[in-house]
């Protein structure tokens, strides 16, 4: 009968070769994951005999990961703003660039309880990340995949962020005859905008297990990008702000997008040194 050991080990040695992937580390989520071990355990009992239901799991669970499907889809959980997330293939797997979002939204708020829309949300961890730092806000969060809302909703659940209300649809359709008009503190999303062209270009893993539509814009990739600009003047109220995460290369052909309503318009690099994210003001 395999131990515990005998797991941690052949599955390292399983995974080892694999690019981007230490397999030590990763063996040893698996085996947590699907046996539900905790790190103590782990390390205080080595040589515990494993169940056969327990090992067929755990090799289960490395041949996924040996054919690249992400590890945060296996173990069904992400940390987004060092909060555990429920993930799936539903959604994408929220990334820390992404948290310059978070980042940037609170660096401009300027009162406890503001009223937040976001487009898109996915798993949900904007939404609730902003909720947990501003507890007394009002969020309202959008996504055009149910199954998005779903994961995002028991993602809110989880965490306690009541504050927070999830609404199907595409852009700012959700929101209309809500008297939510000239309201809004922030719009924040980190939305679709990937060319349709570059595509083939992605790794391998993302093309194959994430959701194609939460990834590509259009033909341009500034789509739901210009929606988001031309939409976000009629809810947020004079100095409110909009937020969103842009692709690489796309800062130059953003800027242009913001007419006579918007100023302070900035991008704001990540910690690669990427342009990541852009805020602009309402101000008219």
């Amino acid at each position: 009968m395999a131990t515990v050991r005998d797991l941690l080990r052949g599955g390292a040695e399983a995974l080892a070769g694999i690019p981007g992937l230490d397999p030590a580390l990763e063996a040893r989520i698996l085996l947590r994951r699907t046996g539900r071990l905790t790190e103590l355990e782990i390390l205080a009992y080595p040589e515990r005999p494993v169940a056969a239901g327990f090992e067929r799991k755990f090799w289960a669970a490395v041949k996924a990961r040996r054919s690249g499907r992400p590890l945060a889809y296996i173990i069904e959980e992400k940390e987004f703003w060092s909060i555990p997330l429920t993930v799936g293939p539903a959604v994408l797997i929220p990334r820390p660039e992404s948290e310059l979002l978070v980042e940037r939204a609170l660096g401009f708020c300027r009162r406890k309880d503001p009223l937040i829309l976001e487009i898109g949300t996915g798993s949900g961890c904007l939404a609730v990340a902003l909720a947990k730092e501003l507890p007394a806000s009002r969020i309202l969060a959008t996504d055009v995949s149910r199954r998005a809302l779903r994961l995002a909703s028991s993602n809110a659940d989880r965490h306690g962020a009541a504050n927070v209300t999830f609404l199907h649809g595409r852009l700012f359709g959700p929101f209309r005859g809500r008297g939510l008009e000239g309201r809004a503190d922030f719009v924040v999303s980190n939305p679709p905008y990937i060319a349709e062209a570059e595509w083939p270009d992605l790794p391998e893993a993302v093309r194959r297990a994430e959701p194609r539509r939460a990834l590509i814009a259009g033909p341009t990739g500034l789509e739901v990008i210009r929606g988001l600009v031309r939409g976000a003047p009629r809810f947020l109220k004079k100095g409110g702000r909009l937020v969103f995460e842009i692709g690489a290369g796309q800062a130059d052909a953003v800027r242009p997008l913001f007419g006579r309503r918007w100023d302070e318009v900035e991008v704001s690099l990540d910690w690669g040194g990427r342009p990541r994210v852009v805020t602009a003001r309402r101000h008219v």
